[in-house]
């Protein structure tokens, strides 16, 4: 039998430490794993699920898109009056008050009738003195033709009576001229307005003498109701223009300057017949009823011509079309409220809508705000919220 010597045991003890070590390191390595893997499965469960994207969205649909000529324009009376004197006088009545409405016919000014009136009088009294004479002047040829007749006359005699008769039917023929002038001169001093519309600033005042020379005129009259709005065109639109219009009148809306609020709807009167070389566009004259005067002369307004209709043509609001690096292309929304980027292929763009020949379908959704954080596949829920509100909820 062998006794183990001091040197073998020690082997055996150390032999064991170290196996014992081995089974400590495999033990903490074991219990560290299931450590982090808890602590994996942990967050993974207390990670949020990403939300879906907030959008508004609406159907492809088909409908009717007018198409509008927009430009800029000015207001202008239809017609225009500077009203003046055509008799030199004193003012002796004004009838009526600036800034007022007045129709055709209505008193405007009387002027001192009287010198007119007292020259009237003295050419019908002078009429009235040469017919007078003129009897006389008959009476007397009608006695020479008769002593003619038997001798007691020369031929000369009658001819002189003949001839006094004939002046003085030529000056009564004057008198009338003269009662016909002093008529008229008479009736100038009522001055009455021309047309209907609105009188501005008045130049004189009642008292002031008044002559025919005077340039700047008594007051002017503006006709407002119809009033009419001068606008242009680009000369390339003038073929559709002039075919639309031989189809039937063409609708003209009036805008505010800023394009918000509509004035007056009227029609299209006239084109003018000549392009300005310079500009390269034609002029064009609309008018409107503009009986609650929401269009004034002198007014910047913004105009919007209807040329023609697109008639059942697919066509969805322009912000649903978005421009990338390969073009244009719109949202889809799918059944499953995930999002698709589609390619499309629009046609005329209106200031609302965007006719798409190519690319969407009647019935389809389409996402017209709520756009910047979408990518393909990404899902969405559609509030058809306002896109202020769609960015207030995802800046939280």
């Amino acid at each position: 039998m062998v006794e183990p010597t001091p040197t073998s045991g020690r082997r055996s003890r150390g032999l064991i430490a170290a196996l014992l070590l081995l089974a400590l390191a495999v033990g903490g390595w074991g219990v560290w794993h299931w450590r982090e893997a808890q602590t994996a499965q942990t967050a993974a469960a207390q990670r949020p699920v990403a939300s879906p994207v907030p959008v508004q969205a609406v159907p492809v649909e088909a409908s009717d898109i007018p198409i509008y000529l927009t430009g800029l324009g000015s207001v202008q009376a239809l017609n225009t009056v500077t009203v003046r004197t055509r008799v030199d006088g004193q003012i002796e009545k004004i009838a009526f008050q600036e800034g007022q409405m007045v129709k055709e016919g209505d008193l405007l000014l009387q002027i001192d009738p009287r010198p007119f009136q007292a020259a009237l009088d003295q050419a019908i009294a002078k009429k009235a003195q040469d017919e007078a004479q003129l009897v006389s002047a008959n009476a007397d040829l009608e006695r020479t033709r008769q002593l003619l007749t038997k001798d007691f006359a020369s031929k000369q005699q009658f001819d002189i009576q003949q001839a006094n008769v004939n002046s003085l039917k030529a000056q009564i023929q004057a008198d009338q001229a003269a009662i016909d002038n002093a008529t008229t001169q008479l009736s100038y001093t009522t001055i009455e307005a021309p047309l209907s519309g609105r009188t501005g600033l008045r130049q004189v005042d009642q008292g002031n003498i008044v002559h025919a020379t005077d340039t700047n005129g008594i007051v002017q009259i503006a006709q407002i109701e119809p009033i009419a709005v001068i606008f242009t065109a680009p000369e390339a639109e003038l073929p559709g223009i002039l075919k639309a219009q031989s189809q039937g009148p063409l609708k003209v809306w009036s805008l505010s300057s800023n394009g918000k609020e509509v004035l007056a709807e009227g029609e299209l009167t006239l084109v003018n017949n000549q392009v300005d070389t310079g500009t390269g566009t034609v002029r064009l004259k609309a008018q409107f009823t503009n009986n609650d005067h929401g269009l004034w002369p002198g007014m910047s307004v913004e105009t919007r011509l209807l040329v023609r209709t697109l008639k059942n043509v697919i066509a969805v609001p322009g912000t649903a079309v978005q421009r990338g690096p390969q073009g244009l292309y719109a949202y889809v929304v799918k059944p499953d409220n995930t999002v698709e980027m589609r390619p499309v292929t629009v046609g005329v763009i209106t200031a609302d809508k965007a006719v798409i020949e190519n690319g969407l379908s009647i019935g389809e959704r389409v996402v017209t705000a709520g756009h910047y954080r979408l990518q393909p596949g990404a899902s969405v829920q559609v509030t058809n919220a306002s896109e202020e509100h769609i960015a207030a909820r995802e800046a939280k």
